[in-house]
Protein backbone atom coordinates (compact mmCIF):
# COMPACT_ATOMS: atom_id res chain seq x y z
CA UNK A 1 0.00 0.00 0.00
CA UNK A 2 1.28 3.25 -1.10
CA UNK A 3 1.94 6.12 1.56
CA UNK A 4 0.84 9.48 0.25
CA UNK A 5 2.27 12.89 1.62
CA UNK A 6 -0.14 15.45 0.64
CA UNK A 7 0.99 19.21 0.96
CA UNK A 8 -1.16 22.51 0.92
CA UNK A 9 -0.36 26.04 0.91
CA UNK A 10 -3.46 27.18 2.80
CA UNK A 11 -5.64 26.40 5.87
CA UNK A 12 -8.65 26.50 2.82
CA UNK A 13 -7.07 24.33 0.77
CA UNK A 14 -5.95 21.40 3.64
CA UNK A 15 -9.47 21.40 4.99
CA UNK A 16 -11.14 20.31 2.10
CA UNK A 17 -8.63 17.17 2.27
CA UNK A 18 -8.98 16.53 5.38
CA UNK A 19 -12.85 16.13 5.26
CA UNK A 20 -12.36 13.22 2.43
CA UNK A 21 -10.11 11.45 5.24
CA UNK A 22 -10.90 8.62 7.93
CA UNK A 23 -8.72 7.31 11.11
CA UNK A 24 -7.17 10.71 11.50
CA UNK A 25 -4.29 11.13 14.09
CA UNK A 26 -2.41 14.86 14.83
CA UNK A 27 1.26 14.71 14.88
CA UNK A 28 3.02 18.16 15.65
CA UNK A 29 6.54 18.54 14.88
CA UNK A 30 7.95 22.20 15.38
CA UNK A 31 5.00 24.25 15.01
CA UNK A 32 3.77 22.31 11.91
CA UNK A 33 0.45 19.70 12.73
CA UNK A 34 0.81 16.58 10.39
CA UNK A 35 -2.57 14.59 9.78
CA UNK A 36 -1.85 10.94 9.22
CA UNK A 37 -4.79 9.07 7.97
CA UNK A 38 -6.38 7.63 4.95
CA UNK A 39 -8.27 7.98 1.81
CA UNK A 40 -9.92 5.25 0.19
CA UNK A 41 -7.67 2.83 2.23
CA UNK A 42 -4.61 4.93 0.91
CA UNK A 43 -2.25 5.84 4.08
CA UNK A 44 -1.85 9.89 3.49
CA UNK A 45 -0.15 12.62 5.37
CA UNK A 46 -1.94 15.91 4.92
CA UNK A 47 -0.16 18.91 6.54
CA UNK A 48 -0.50 23.02 5.79
CA UNK A 49 3.05 23.98 4.56
CA UNK A 50 2.42 27.81 4.52
CA UNK A 51 2.99 29.99 1.69
CA UNK A 52 5.67 30.33 -1.15
CA UNK A 53 8.26 28.42 -2.00
CA UNK A 54 10.62 28.28 0.89
CA UNK A 55 8.09 26.83 3.07
CA UNK A 56 6.63 24.34 0.50
CA UNK A 57 10.06 22.76 0.28
CA UNK A 58 11.15 23.13 4.23
CA UNK A 59 7.61 21.11 4.26
CA UNK A 60 8.17 18.81 1.33
CA UNK A 61 11.75 17.62 3.11
CA UNK A 62 10.10 16.98 6.92
CA UNK A 63 8.06 14.84 5.13
CA UNK A 64 9.54 13.08 3.32
CA UNK A 65 12.17 12.39 6.07
CA UNK A 66 9.77 11.92 8.82
CA UNK A 67 7.14 10.23 7.38
CA UNK A 68 9.04 7.80 4.71
CA UNK A 69 6.42 8.96 2.19
CA UNK A 70 6.74 6.96 -1.04
CA UNK A 71 4.65 9.77 -3.26
CA UNK A 72 3.76 13.66 -2.96
CA UNK A 73 0.51 15.47 -4.35
CA UNK A 74 0.44 18.83 -4.02
CA UNK A 75 -3.09 20.56 -4.05
CA UNK A 76 -4.27 24.41 -4.00
CA UNK A 77 -5.15 27.02 -6.07
CA UNK A 78 -3.64 29.26 -9.17
CA UNK A 79 -3.93 32.14 -11.20
CA UNK A 80 -4.96 31.66 -14.72
CA UNK A 81 -2.46 31.77 -17.06
CA UNK A 82 -4.11 30.35 -20.08
CA UNK A 83 -7.08 32.25 -21.07
CA UNK A 84 -9.48 28.97 -22.00
CA UNK A 85 -9.07 28.37 -18.44
CA UNK A 86 -11.98 29.86 -16.89
CA UNK A 87 -12.02 29.63 -12.42
CA UNK A 88 -13.09 26.65 -11.10
CA UNK A 89 -11.05 24.38 -13.30
CA UNK A 90 -7.90 22.05 -12.69
CA UNK A 91 -4.33 22.28 -14.05
CA UNK A 92 -2.63 19.07 -13.51
CA UNK A 93 1.24 19.78 -13.76
CA UNK A 94 2.70 17.52 -16.26
CA UNK A 95 5.91 19.76 -15.88
CA UNK A 96 7.13 23.09 -13.49
CA UNK A 97 9.23 25.89 -13.34
CA UNK A 98 10.06 28.73 -11.05
CA UNK A 99 9.32 31.12 -12.85
CA UNK A 100 11.09 33.34 -11.07
CA UNK A 101 14.59 32.33 -10.85
CA UNK A 102 16.74 33.92 -12.54
CA UNK A 103 20.66 32.97 -13.22
CA UNK A 104 20.37 34.39 -17.50
CA UNK A 105 23.90 36.38 -16.38
CA UNK A 106 25.56 32.95 -16.54
CA UNK A 107 24.27 32.29 -19.70
CA UNK A 108 21.16 29.78 -18.80
CA UNK A 109 17.40 30.67 -19.86
CA UNK A 110 15.13 31.98 -16.90
CA UNK A 111 14.09 29.48 -14.94
CA UNK A 112 17.35 27.05 -15.65
CA UNK A 113 18.63 25.74 -12.01
CA UNK A 114 22.05 24.07 -11.57
CA UNK A 115 21.34 19.83 -11.77
CA UNK A 116 17.82 20.12 -11.68
CA UNK A 117 17.11 22.61 -15.37
CA UNK A 118 14.51 24.66 -16.70
CA UNK A 119 11.39 22.26 -15.94
CA UNK A 120 10.79 18.96 -13.67
CA UNK A 121 8.72 16.83 -15.10
CA UNK A 122 5.99 15.22 -13.25
CA UNK A 123 6.38 11.46 -12.39
CA UNK A 124 4.86 9.94 -15.59
CA UNK A 125 2.78 6.58 -13.72
CA UNK A 126 0.84 9.36 -11.58
CA UNK A 127 0.26 11.55 -15.08
CA UNK A 128 -1.10 8.49 -16.66
CA UNK A 129 -3.18 7.50 -13.32
CA UNK A 130 -4.55 10.75 -13.31
CA UNK A 131 -5.58 10.76 -16.89
CA UNK A 132 -7.09 7.41 -15.89
CA UNK A 133 -8.62 9.10 -13.27
CA UNK A 134 -9.95 12.56 -15.79
CA UNK A 135 -11.09 10.00 -18.03
CA UNK A 136 -13.79 8.79 -15.56
CA UNK A 137 -15.45 11.75 -14.38
CA UNK A 138 -18.47 12.47 -16.51
CA UNK A 139 -19.86 15.36 -17.78
CA UNK A 140 -17.93 17.42 -15.27
CA UNK A 141 -19.18 21.39 -15.62
CA UNK A 142 -15.21 22.25 -15.37
CA UNK A 143 -11.90 21.71 -17.32
CA UNK A 144 -9.22 19.44 -16.82
CA UNK A 145 -6.22 20.58 -18.31
CA UNK A 146 -2.48 18.84 -17.99
CA UNK A 147 0.08 21.16 -18.76
CA UNK A 148 2.79 23.60 -17.06
CA UNK A 149 2.37 25.16 -14.33
CA UNK A 150 4.78 27.75 -12.97
CA UNK A 151 5.55 29.07 -9.64
CA UNK A 152 7.00 32.11 -8.20
CA UNK A 153 7.30 34.53 -4.62
CA UNK A 154 4.76 36.89 -5.83
CA UNK A 155 0.82 37.01 -6.30
CA UNK A 156 0.61 37.29 -9.68
CA UNK A 157 -1.97 40.37 -9.87
CA UNK A 158 -0.74 42.15 -12.82
CA UNK A 159 -1.83 41.16 -16.49
CA UNK A 160 1.68 41.88 -17.97
CA UNK A 161 3.52 39.27 -16.13
CA UNK A 162 0.77 37.17 -16.33
CA UNK A 163 1.31 37.07 -20.23
CA UNK A 164 5.58 37.75 -19.55
CA UNK A 165 5.14 34.22 -17.79
CA UNK A 166 2.97 32.17 -20.36
CA UNK A 167 5.07 33.39 -23.03
CA UNK A 168 8.30 32.80 -21.83
CA UNK A 169 6.86 29.27 -20.27
CA UNK A 170 3.88 28.39 -22.05
CA UNK A 171 2.40 28.25 -18.70
CA UNK A 172 -1.01 26.72 -18.13
CA UNK A 173 -1.32 28.21 -14.53
CA UNK A 174 1.00 30.48 -11.98
CA UNK A 175 0.95 29.86 -8.26
CA UNK A 176 3.75 30.11 -5.40
CA UNK A 177 4.59 26.41 -3.79
CA UNK A 178 4.45 23.60 -6.87
CA UNK A 179 7.98 23.66 -8.29
CA UNK A 180 9.29 24.55 -5.16
CA UNK A 181 8.12 20.75 -3.76
CA UNK A 182 9.05 19.21 -7.17
CA UNK A 183 12.82 20.23 -6.86
CA UNK A 184 12.81 18.96 -3.83
CA UNK A 185 10.95 15.34 -4.88
CA UNK A 186 13.38 15.08 -7.45
CA UNK A 187 16.20 15.40 -5.49
CA UNK A 188 15.05 12.88 -2.93
CA UNK A 189 13.76 11.06 -6.16
CA UNK A 190 10.31 10.76 -4.96
CA UNK A 191 7.85 10.80 -7.52
CA UNK A 192 5.14 13.81 -8.03
CA UNK A 193 2.00 15.52 -8.89
CA UNK A 194 0.96 19.09 -8.86
CA UNK A 195 -2.86 19.41 -8.59
CA UNK A 196 -4.22 22.66 -8.90
CA UNK A 197 -8.19 24.52 -9.35
CA UNK A 198 -8.17 28.40 -10.91
CA UNK A 199 -9.48 30.60 -8.10
CA UNK A 200 -8.41 33.64 -9.84
CA UNK A 201 -6.98 35.17 -13.18
CA UNK A 202 -4.48 37.91 -13.18
CA UNK A 203 -6.26 41.42 -14.63
CA UNK A 204 -5.64 43.44 -11.63
CA UNK A 205 -8.31 42.67 -9.49
CA UNK A 206 -7.95 39.47 -8.73
CA UNK A 207 -6.95 39.42 -5.07
CA UNK A 208 -11.18 39.78 -4.56
CA UNK A 209 -11.68 37.00 -6.95
CA UNK A 210 -8.94 34.71 -5.27
CA UNK A 211 -10.58 35.32 -1.93
CA UNK A 212 -13.78 34.50 -3.38
CA UNK A 213 -13.36 31.46 -5.06
CA UNK A 214 -10.49 29.56 -2.63
CA UNK A 215 -13.60 27.94 -1.08
CA UNK A 216 -14.61 26.72 -4.42
CA UNK A 217 -11.06 25.75 -5.60
CA UNK A 218 -10.00 23.80 -2.48
CA UNK A 219 -13.21 20.93 -3.10
CA UNK A 220 -12.24 21.01 -6.62
CA UNK A 221 -9.38 19.51 -5.86
CA UNK A 222 -10.09 17.63 -2.97
CA UNK A 223 -12.90 15.83 -5.57
CA UNK A 224 -9.87 15.13 -7.88
CA UNK A 225 -7.85 13.79 -4.71
CA UNK A 226 -10.59 11.49 -3.32
CA UNK A 227 -11.13 9.94 -6.99
CA UNK A 228 -7.45 9.61 -7.99
CA UNK A 229 -6.78 7.52 -4.47
CA UNK A 230 -9.47 5.63 -4.98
Amino acid sequence: MNKYGIIAAMKEEMQEIKKIMQEIEEIKIKELIFFKGKINNNNVILVEAGIGKVNAARVTQLMIDKFEIEKIINVGSAGSANNELKIGDIVIGKRLVQHDFDITAFGHPKGFITNIGQYVESDSELISKMEQTISKLSQNEFKIKIGTIASGDIFCTEPKMKEKIRTKFNADAIEMEGAAIAQVCKLNEIPFIVIRSISDNPDGKNEITFDQFLEKASKRCAEIINKFLN
